[in-house]
């Protein structure tokens, strides 16, 4: 008799703030049996499934974290023992999440899945600092980008040739990242707008030029992202 499995979903959970999930992530959150959730998903979030198992398989930037192979047959497990299974990532999960990895996981064995999508960082960091990504007659065209790699591969160098780029887990990489626009010829005065803690009560907001970039963020605990380009340029009252 073959395997019967259970279906599992890959949910994005916004940016941070529980009130920023979808309506229908919510929904199935609500029902789920088991969710195995980021380290970035917060308490509140988690609150939407009092009913369910939980278990934990966060992966943070320099920190230990668990193995993508592991997660990856956690989800097997849970649906072989389960028969709704929630997958929670931070943000969306076709954005920087792994889903290829877990997607590739799953129908290896035949079990359904399904993606809800989520408000990734870059859109709520736009949202929350009131700072379009696009501007009429300044930046029509935006990158979302991120210097990390899987362990096993090179770091990536070379930067999209965008009006506004946006890179994601930025606050190690700020330094490489000016130097790189600069040595590109970016003006050292290139508006960046820094959000830390994206749409969570302790948001951090930073307001700075390329110049300043360069010299590296300090002070910063929680996820961060950079904006980059002149429609980050403070409009005028």
């Amino acid at each position: 008799m073959s395997q019967q499995y259970g279906k599992v979903y890959l949910i994005g959970a916004g940016p941070g703030a529980a009130d920023l999930i979808t309506v229908r992530g919510a929904r199935i959150l609500g029902q789920a049996e088991v969710v195995l959730h980021d380290a970035l998903v917060t308490d509140e979030m988690l609150q939407l499934c009092p009913q369910a198992v939980k278990i934990a398989v966060g992966k943070r930037s320099g920190q230990r974290s668990t193995d993508q192979a592991v997660i990856n047959q956690h989800l097997v497990d849970c649906a072989a023992k389960y028969k709704l299974v929630v997958r929670l990532k931070g943000g969306d999960p076709m954005m920087f999440g792994r889903a290829d990895e877990e997607l590739r996981a799953l129908e290896a064995e035949g079990i359904e899945v399904e993606i809800v999508p989520g408000i990734t960082a870059a859109l709520a960091a736009a949202a929350s600092t009131k700072q379009p990504l696009t501007k009429r007659g300044v930046a029509r065209s935006v990158a979302f980008f991120t210097s990390s790699t899987a362990p096993d591969l090179p770091e990536q160098t070379t930067l999209p040739d965008c009006d506004t780029l946006v890179q994601y887990m930025g606050g190690k990489e700020a330094i490489k990242t000016a130097k790189n626009l600069l040595s590109r010829g970016h003006p050292s005065t290139l508006p960046v707008v820094v959000v830390e803690n994206c749409s969570r009560p302790n948001q951090r907001v930073l307001y700075l030029q390329l110049r300043d970039l360069e010299q590296g963020l300090t002070g910063c605990d929680g996820p961060v992202l950079v904006m980059i380009g002149e429609a980050m340029a403070p409009r005028g009252k």
